[in-house]
């Protein structure tokens, strides 16, 4: 079959930086899924990506769908001929709708019977005839929050749309898009090539739109391009740029034809918290920073321009021009913050609201400090020193610096308390109270971080749940989810000595104290909801460290509620799962749940041995009355993986027990002593974890 090139363009207003990526995905697997569902056969294929165009390139696509003969059942030959071997209405109604005779339809013979079949072969219809459908059918599937109309069209898209290509080889796909009629015309750059291009053939797009329309229009490569200039203009300077991967993909959706300018700003401006100068050179003008050798912040800033200008200086004077009140801003609210202690807007925080039902940030902050001084104790922290930063920990956010700047929350309240001359472990507190802020952060690495880092979380956690607001599949606002995921990795990845529930409880008390009179409060389902949805948390943090399911949902069973105890038990398991024994045991455990829970007999506490006759369960009694001696010590020291690979030296006992014993007998008193024996050996496995559950 004849195949061509297919090029596929939307041109546009500027579309959302951000979002720019993202829509080329979903726009280029719209396509590819449309011409896989139409059965149409493709080469290779090529997103393409800038402010003003989403275009994807297939390759050698298949000029028509393969011919393909469609048959259709109808009424079986027993209700389609009547005793006279005359077609029945049936029959007739059938062949009417094939538009046919009764007498040129054929039989299908079955193991179940005769039926009457049309056969016709169809002829498979053009690419240029489904593909107008598909590129509709996948600008339809965009991921966008809200589309607009222009003008008086009824279209509507993410930005205002201005051209169409649909170039199938060297023929123009006559179809109508959003409202614009479709062409062989792309655009070049805005201001560079201000006319349109004539598009000879797909595969000529890109190089075209470079050459002559100055747009780089692959986006990785404009990314890498861009990347590669940034590091250029900061080692002109004797810097080193930090290229943060979010801003160079939004920098990437703002530009069709990158071009980097190194600026500069005063020296004075270096004596403000570097954070704050890189929060504005970032956050408000999307600017590169620039550091020295020392990792200190320099008096430069890269950004890059959309064209190549003729007098560079002049667009360089201009953003130093722009940043320039910026950072003015920044050192006003540094110099204006500290002439007020930290302490002093701990008043104010008594009119911010938290949560209505929950009361202020300045009740979170007595809470918070309350079971700061909870935790302190449990894990023998200073807690003159925890109480300190709990109490402070919420007060730079009535700063005039993090209200101009609120990604800076915690970062000036460290900045503040230093500059108060706080211990050190208090000031940084403040800031680590906020780690980790997203997965893979870096955790808190001080001890008073760590608590007022549990603290401030676990007390939203049971707050939100005691209010009934706990997260739902699709909504999750209080950002519970994250903040779970903190507190195990935080306890986990630090060894802290610390049981969930008690936290959560000693939590739900202080709800209590301040007048919290939440339903759930009174009856402990706030706590037990919320621990169980903090344990289902630990589903994925395993998974992210390639844990298997299956070895999680063992441990889960036995709801331990001490994260580190929990981590042994499912590195322990883990391990076990790789000996040779572990099938086996796995197996026999499965087996011997499935007895216990069938079994309708009352089950003795304590085996009778003069009721053993078997010398196959004589061996296994004495195998785990042994073994019991020997792993009860690991168990007390919590050496989970140890006693397991002991307990592996049971499985040739186990497995003749099972081979040559029949555990439901008949005798009663046999039969029962049996099951006892049975519940011992799955005890001691229980102790580390429900190895029934472990898959094959």
């Amino acid at each position: 079959m004849s195949t061509r090139d297919l090029l596929i363009e939307i041109g546009t207003e500027e579309l959302p930086p951000k979002a720019l990526k993202r829509l080329s995905d979903a726009f280029t697997q719209g396509i590819v899924d449309g011409l896989k569902e139409a059965e149409l056969g493709h080469g290779e294929f090529k997103a393409y990506a800038t402010p003003r165009r989403l275009a994807v390139l297939v390759s050698q696509l298949e000029a028509a769908q393969a011919d393909k003969e469609v048959e259709r059942r109808g009424p079986a030959v027993t209700a389609a001929f009547g005793d006279d071997g005359c077609p029945t209405k049936a029959a007739l109604g059938f062949a009417s709708s094939c538009g046919v005779t009764v007498e040129d339809l054929e039989k299908l013979e079955t193991d179940k019977g005769a039926w009457l079949v049309f056969r016709q072969q169809q002829k498979g219809a053009t690419a240029s005839s489904l593909i107008p459908d598909i590129v509709q059918a996948s600008l339809d599937k965009l991921p966008i929050p809200k589309r607009m109309r222009w003008g008086a069209l009824e279209s509507e898209f993410v930005r205002p749309v201005h051209w169409v290509v649909l170039l199938f080889g060297d023929e123009v796909i006559d179809a109508e898009i959003l409202s614009i009629h479709s062409g062989r015309e792309t655009r070049g750059h805005r201001f560079h090539h201000t006319g349109t291009l004539y598009l000879g053939e797909p595969a000529a797009y890109a190089p075209l739109l470079e050459t002559e329309g100055r747009v780089i229009a692959d986006f990785a490569d404009r990314r890498e391009a861009i990347r590669a200039q940034v590091l250029e203009a900061a080692n002109q300077v004797g810097g080193n740029a930090v290229i943060d991967e979010d801003l160079l993909d939004e920098v990437t959706g703002l530009v069709e034809w990158p071009v980097a300018i190194i600026g500069n700003f005063e020296e004075r401006f270096l004596e403000v918290p570097a954070e704050a100068l890189i929060s504005a050179m970032k956050g408000h003008q999307k600017y590169f920073h620039v550091l020295d050798k020392d990792g200190r912040l320099m008096p430069h800033f890269i950004t890059l321009s959309n064209i190549e200008s003729h007098n560079p200086d002049v667009v360089r004077a201009g953003n130093e021009r722009v940043i320039r009140p910026r950072l003015s801003d920044a050192d006003f609210f540094w110099t204006q913050d500290r002439k007020k202690p930290l302490k002093t807007h701990i008043d104010a925080l008594g009119t911010v609201v938290f949560q209505k039902k929950l009361g202020t940030l300045a009740d979170k902050t007595n809470r918070v400090t309350s079971l700061s001084e909870y935790l302190a104790m449990q894990l023998d922290v200073d807690t003159l020193q925890c109480r300190d930063a709990a109490q402070l920990c919420k007060c730079d956010l009535m700063s005039e610096m993090v209200y101009e700047f609120p990604e800076l929350q915690g970062i000036m309240g460290r900045y503040y308390a230093q500059h108060e001359g706080y211990p050190a472990a208090v000031a940084d507190a403040l800031d680590e109270v906020y780690m980790p802020r997203h997965a893979g952060d870096d955790l808190p690495s001080g001890q008073v971080g760590q608590v007022l880092a549990i603290a401030d979380r676990i007390d939203t956690l049971v707050g939100i749940f005691a209010i009934g607001q706990k997260p739902t599949g699709t909504k999750d606002p209080f950002a519970l989810r994250r903040a779970a995921l903190g507190v195990l990795r935080i306890i986990i990845e630090n060894g802290l000595n610390l049981d969930l529930k008690a936290l959560l409880e000693q939590a739900a008390s202080n709800l209590k104290d301040q007048g919290v009179k939440e339903a759930s409060l009174s009856n402990g389902s706030a706590v037990d909801d919320c621990l169980d949805y903090m344990l289902e948390r630990l589903k994925a943090y395993y998974a992210d460290r390639h844990i298997s399911h299956d070895v999680i949902d063992a441990v889960l069973e036995l709801r331990p509620t001490q994260p580190v105890d929990f981590d042994r038990r499912v590195r322990a398991v883990e391990a076990f799962r790789k000996m040779p024994e572990a099938e086996s045991l796995a197996a026999a455990n499965k087996r011997i749940a499935n007895i216990l829970r069938k079994s309708e007999d009352k089950i003795p506490d304590t085996l009778d041995e003069a009721k053993l006759s078997d010398k196959e369960e004589i061996a296994l009694a004495k195998a785990v009355t042994a073994m019991a001696d020997r792993v009860k010590p690991l168990f007390a020291e919590r050496q989970y993986e140890e006693a397991l690979t002991a307990l592996a030296g049971l499985r040739d006992t186990v497995d003749t027990f099972f081979d040559e014993v029949m555990v439901n007998v008949d005798d009663a008193s046999v039969r029962t002593n049996r099951l006892c024996l049975l519940r011992q050996l799955q005890n001691l496995f229980l102790e580390v974890a429900d190895l029934s559950r472990l898959q094959g």
